[in-house]
């Protein structure tokens, strides 16, 4: 729970929550109510889960008239950087217990408390106001609540200037008010508990700094149907927001929005902890079943991201049936040995581009199988699929990925990312990576290594390249391991950069490639340059290449996205190869959690609030950027939890902002 009172910090005010429906559809904004990206809204529709995303509502225009005098409850930024009206002053606080709620100061004796939440039970995003008094103030005069929606209708990634095509129609049928601004997406359906007002009109030039700051376009129109009027002093108001289904009215909307807050709040409840509430918003339908989604407000499910988030959001934390409904129908769309990495929001033919992808399938299948939650019929599936992927690694597939002489696993060619270094602007892939990198030797490895376990067909190819690995991957100057060997697919040509992808070979991974004086040497390299409170540095400091924050437009990021960016993610790894070093008892655990994640957890009260963001700059003060709320960020936190014994995570303190 993230709880921040008032007067606030002006950075806090820019902090982010997320309301997800389960189906890839979200609602999402500013503590201070500002949208300052193109993705906030207070409805947003997957119209072919988890892809198909829509805006509908972006937003609302609320004020409270009381006693002759008028009240903002919600603030808004136009072109060029003109905030109005600005409501930071009477916003008194702002917390995330059960969900998001403000708090504001309407005079001494009065304010007004706001509340949002999404009911993942029918997807409909639900907002309350209600009016409270001290304790035998004069409750005389009237306390008038308007709220005006602000409308668009476009792709999530796209955005909405006026034009004569949207239609402002309302259909009224008693408290259920409906507009369908284009006939080829969902229409929008409040049931409500105060009166209508058909008033149209355009509000334009909406500023939206998040793009703007991403080197995108970053102005918007959106259109304002009419207005909703609420007696606050005859009880609660409330709005109830649905995409293209029939709201519930057969009973009244203060009714049918409480009911829905009860299942809700029993639903939340029910979680062990504010981390793994925070998971459950990654997990999603996709077709018949269930899907994770990399990271919100931008990314849908990607293979990688996928297996490496289910570690930590469904295995390590229970959720069985899940991970294993995941797995297996991950497990059919296997083509040539390699897992798809990700399924494009438009069009159902999935793309595989990941030489590493498929290996960290077989990891996820091991973590899923040592549970023994799996049927017979589903260890065969997995085991089915883990042998087609070595198989057709060793045998060669796509890209030049195949099992090279010395038993490592070759892969790349030119103009294609493979690794999930994979940054790429036009036709320069930033990393490229080509030829046999450090972190796929140790999937590999593993992979070679799970599958050995019920064939021993296994065993010889991994042996051999774990011999091979230790004759070429340490480095003699420094006595960690190289990045790559045989760059470009040039024999013996190695790159000495220090990267964090070396970590795997000790940590993060079953079973670990090296030990002894070359584990602690990569360890003791990775914690001296790369090592932040955050997570782990791309890039060491002292390279040429280094880019230290990662800001600006597509290009100026993604040059910098593994050329210095920290990743939180990669906390998981480190800390896992940390404790193999050390003497993994209790003290060294105890002193895991203290160094390593309490850092980590501070960072749940800022950007993306009670989760983890997606990366943060390389350099000081390490400001978080990329998505605010990333799956393998949480993942891994999870996983580190049960790592180092902290077998429910604890309720954390929110931080504090005076």
């Amino acid at each position: 729970m993230t709880r921040v009172d008032s007067p606030f910090d002006i950075e806090r005010l820019e902090d982010e929550w997320l309301e997800a429906d389960g189906f890839g559809g979200f609602a999402s904004g500013t503590v201070g109510m500002l949208r300052t990206r193109r993705y906030h809204a207070l409805l947003l529709t997957a119209t072919r889960p988890p892809s198909g995303r829509v805006v509908l509502v972006n937003g609302i225009e609320a004020w409270l008239e009381a006693n002759g005098a008028r009240y903002p409850l919600t603030m808004q930024r136009y072109a060029p950087d003109i905030v109005y009206p600005d409501i930071a002053a009477n916003l008194m606080s702002f917390d995330t217990a059960r969900w998001p709620t403000w708090r504001f100061r309407i005079d001494d004796d009065t304010s007004v408390v706001a509340e949002l939440f999404v009911a993942k039970e029918t997807c409909e995003t639900v907002l309350r106001w209600r009016v409270e008094f001290v304790d035998g103030a004069q409750r005389a005069g009237a306390f008038t609540l308007h709220v005006r929606p602000l409308l668009s209708g476009r792709d999530y990634h796209a955005l909405h200037h006026e034009n004569g095509a949207f239609d402002f129609s309302a259909a009224i049928d008693g408290a259920c008010v409906q507009w369908r601004p284009y006939r080829d997406l969902p229409a929008v359906r409040v049931l409500m508990n105060g009166t209508y007002e058909h008033a149209p009109d355009w509000y334009r030039n909406f500023c939206y700094v998040r793009e703007r700051e991403r080197g995108l376009d970053f102005t918007e129109d959106l259109a304002t149907p009419g207005v909703f009027t609420f007696d606050l002093l005859a009880g609660a108001a409330v709005t109830v927001w649905s995409a293209g289904v029939s709201n519930d009215t057969s009973r009244a909307a203060l009714d049918h929005a409480n009911a829905l807050a009860e299942t809700e709040a029993a639903r939340r409840a029910s979680f062990a902890s504010r981390l793994h509430r925070s998971a459950d918003a990654y997990v999603v339908a996709r077709s018949s079943g269930r899907t994770i989604l990399a990271g919100f407000p931008w990314f849908t499910d990607w293979g990688r991201d996928t297996f490496i988030a289910i570690r930590g959001l469904l295995i390590a934390t229970g959720r069985h049936a899940e991970a294993e409904s995941i797995l297996l129908a991950w497990a059919g769309t296997i083509s040539q040995g390699m897992c798809p990495n990700r399924f494009p929001d438009y069009g159902d033919e999935p793309e595989y581009n990941s030489v590493d992808a498929s290996l960290w399938f077989v990891i996820a299948v091991h973590d899923y199988l040592t549970t023994r939650h799996a049927s017979n019929t589903t260890q065969e599936r997995l085991h089915e699929a883990v042998e087609t992927i070595l198989s057709g690694y060793t045998q060669g597939t796509r890209y030049g990925i195949r099992a090279d002489d010395d038993g490592l696993l070759r892969a790349g060619v030119p103009g294609v990312q493979l690794t999930w270094m994979d940054a790429k602007v036009g036709d320069w892939v930033v990393t490229p990576r080509i030829g046999k990198p450090v972190e796929v030797q140790a999937l590999w490895f593993n992979a070679l290594r799970i599958a050995a376990q019920w064939n021993s067909r296994w065993d010889e190819a991994a042996m051999r390249a774990a011999a091979s690995f230790a004759q070429r991957f340490v480095d003699p100057q420094t006595g960690a391991l190289f990045d790559n060997v045989d760059v470009d697919h040039v024999q013996g040509a190695v790159d000495r950069s220090i990267r964090p992808n070396q970590i795997f070979a000790v940590g993060g991974l079953p079973f670990a490639l090296v030990e002894g004086a070359t584990a602690r040497a990569v360890v003791a390299q990775v914690e001296a340059h790369l090592l932040t409170p955050l997570g782990l540095r791309t890039l060491s400091p002292e390279d040429r290449a280094y880019r230290g924050r990662y800001a600006g437009g597509p290009l100026e990021r993604d040059g910098a996205y593994h050329q210095g960016t920290v990743w939180p993610w990669l906390l998981g790894p480190f800390v896992e190869a940390w404790l193999r070093v050390q003497r993994p008892d209790s003290e060294a655990r105890s002193a895991a959690r203290k160094r390593f994640l309490a850092p980590l957890d501070a960072h749940l009260d800022r950007a993306g609030l009670d989760h983890l963001s997606e990366v943060a700059d390389g350099d000081a003060p390490h400001a978080p950027g990329g998505t605010p709320f990333q799956a393998w960020s949480l993942g891994e936190r999870l996983r580190m939890g049960v790592l180092l014994g902290e077998a429910v995570p604890v309720e954390l303190p929110a931080a504090r902002r005076d």
